[in-house]
């Protein structure tokens, strides 16, 4: 049996293919008697198109008693050659596996489109042995073996740092779009890129255990087959060839002419039933792979199509995760606004960490005065920057550090900090000379489609849910600037997790979006659970059944307008499949057609079902077109 198997796997595409030209020209040879054969020519197609369905029928059959519908028609193949009709059994193996490969074609091509967005796995690593560096191909690395990474470059394995201090851009793996900072004893994940200083690291997780894998084997879980629909239609199709059977078998008694038995099975055939739901299926997955979305399994988007609430986090989902100055406060009237960001502009100048990038380029931005280069800097960990700016003894940091330098805050500073702290914004508090200067409010920055996407969310009649961990200030804040009325701050995991389960026990069906580990206990239980960020958190990509891959949240919209026309194109597919079946039973049975013409009536509805599906593949709701 596995022989059996080996040999229908052989070639792939292009052994069918080949096999289909083929058998193209025996029935063009056939039908217009071209060659003086010994035997009639459509048995090459038979041989080459037909044997193929017959030994995937065996296989079923022998090793899980399954019967579909190859098993109907190799009876149909083998009732037509046994009276004669070998070019109607040729035609039959020919237009079967024609519509086999368009649907494989299909398929392919949507994979395809997913296997672009995973190749991210670096192709080589700088290998430290006995003091020497050295280039390697990355599937050479084994776990205990000691790497260098630059600044710039993609880590290839996980690890632990052994040495260095850096920053790491992981929003590949976790959504986060700020990066983290590691030093010696830090975890760092494969595909995540290095961005500032270098360090040596020991890898712990190499080839498919790395982190980068499970997004390739994200890709191979995108199976159309475990939507609910298929196997409905599976079912069916169980059913259809018992009642073929029984059908021919009356027929022959009935009339007395086995051809009209054989047309009967002929047209009986489940094939457009069967490929109604997997290859519209497939061709959505290819048309959402564009949008960037990676779809785990075709049963994600056929319950995309009912969901009537989408609930979103906050911090990167609904904002950047980049942070801005917002707010600039003086303490005193010996400094100006600008005095103040223009110290903080020069003691950050030198530094690495995000927020301090920020408040440089906040100032950049904001004016074409370049600041004053700072001397004698020094990083503080978890606590700020100093230097020397203009003779003065600058510090910038948190209160914490302002506090241990024996700077005293006055209240109204502490009072006015406090609030932006309370709305969820990052403070950072400057002294000159060891006297209080003023501070600067950091927050988080709305993302630039997210007023366009709610809007056109809500057109869609799916209401929008704010769930997040920030404070309701802060909620409410971004709530109003989006225009969602419902909201939830200071979610824990699992008050998230009972709001979703609070809103399904009313008849809703819930969409959750989020990007991080605290949201995967609501993407497990929301309907439909989506996760940002490349391929988000490890557990958030276990627990979601989407991946926004670029985080372009503007194309949610067109999702959910693909997913439902997924399901209009497989109900359209299964009711023509249906219903041509029936016409032409009614004709085969009354016996105006014949096993010849039947063949081409029922399988040219197979194509047609498969050409609709192909539809998909390119479908652009008409309010997006231009």
């Amino acid at each position: 049996m596995e022989k059996l198997e080996e040999f229908l796997e052989w070639g792939g595409t292009k052994k069918d293919i080949t096999f289909l030209i083929l058998g193209g020209i025996s029935l063009i040879f056939s039908i217009f008697d071209l060659l003086p054969l010994p035997f009639d020519a459509a048995w090459v197609a038979i041989i080459l198109c037909g044997l193929p369905i017959i030994l995937e029928a065996i296989i079923g059959l022998v090793t899980a008693f399954d019967i579909k519908a190859d098993v109907l028609v190799s009876i149909a193949l083998v009732a037509s050659v046994i009276i004669g009709e070998d070019f109607a059994a040729g035609e039959i193996a020919f237009i079967m596996q024609l519509g086999a490969l368009l649907e494989d074609l299909t398929v392919a091509k949507a994979r395809a489109g997913i296997e672009k967005l995973v190749h991210l796995t670096p192709q080589t690593a700088r290998l430290v042995k006995d003091g020497q560096e050295q280039i390697v191909p990355a599937e050479q690395i084994r776990v205990g073996d000691v790497l260098r990474v630059l600044p710039g470059e993609t880590i290839p394995v996980d690890g632990e740092i052994l040495s260095g201090e850096t920053s790491i851009n992981q929003a590949v793996m976790t959504g986060e779009s700020l990066p983290v900072d590691k030093t010696a004893g830090d975890p760092v994940s494969s595909g995540t890129v290095n961005q500032f200083g270098a360090f040596e690291m020991k890898a712990t997780k190499v080839g498919e255990d790395s982190s980068i894998q499970r997004m390739i084997r994200l890709v191979q879980s995108a199976d159309a087959g475990k939507a609910k629909i298929v196997s409905l239609a599976d079912r069916w199709a169980t059913w259809i060839v018992v009642i073929a059977l029984s059908a021919a078998a009356l027929t022959w008694l009935i009339s007395g002419e086995i051809i009209r038995a054989v047309t009967i099975l002929v047209v009986f055939c489940p094939c457009a039933l069967v490929l109604a739901t997997p290859t519209a299926v497939m061709a959505a997955i290819g048309n959402a792979t564009k949008h960037s979305f990676l779809v785990r399994e075709g049963d994600a988007l056929e319950r995309l199509a009912s969901v009537s609430k989408i609930t979103f986090d906050k911090t990167g989902t609904l904002t950047y995760g980049k942070p801005e100055v917002t707010d600039i406060y003086c303490c005193s009237s010996d400094y100006s606004p600008q005095r103040l960001f223009r110290y903080a502009a020069s003691v950050e100048a030198l530094s690495e960490h995000p927020l301090g990038k920020a408040i440089v380029s906040g100032y950049q931005k904001e004016y074409t005065e370049k600041p004053p280069a700072a001397q004698q800097f020094q990083m503080l960990p978890g606590r700020g920057v100093k230097g020397l700016v203009e003779g003065m003894e600058i510090l910038a940091g948190n209160r914490e550090m302002l506090t241990e330098a024996g700077v005293s805050l006055p209240a109204q500073m502490i009072d006015r900090a406090e609030r932006h702290l309370d709305n969820g914004c990052t403070v950072i508090y400057l002294s000159a000379g060891r006297e209080p200067m003023g501070f600067l409010a950091l927050s988080d920055t709305l993302r630039q489609d997210a007023a366009g996407m709610i809007a056109k969310v809500k057109n869609t009649g799916v209401d929008p849910v704010l769930l997040t961990g920030d404070h309701g200030n802060a909620a409410e804040n971004i709530a109003g600037q989006l225009s969602i009325g419902e909201v939830h701050a200071e979610c824990l995991p699992e008050d998230k997790l009972n709001w979703i389960d609070a809103y399904q026990k009313e008849d809703n069906k819930v969409c959750m979006i989020g990007d991080g580990i605290n949201d995967a206990p609501a993407l497990k239980k929301a309907w439909v659970g989506i996760a940002m960020g490349g391929v988000g958190s490890d557990i958030a990509v276990d627990a979601a059944d989407i991946a926004l891959v670029n985080d372009d949240i503007k194309e949610l919209p067109h999702l959910i307008r693909l997913a439902r026309r997924m399901m209009v194109t497989i109900k359209c597919n299964l009711s023509f499949s249906m219903a041509l079946n029936f016409v032409a039973i009614v004709l085969a049975i009354t016996g105006i057609l014949n096993p010849v013409v039947g063949a081409l009536v029922h399988n040219a509805g197979s194509v047609l079902v498969i050409i609709n599906s192909s539809l998909l593949l390119k479908w652009k709701w008409k309010g997006e077109r231009k």
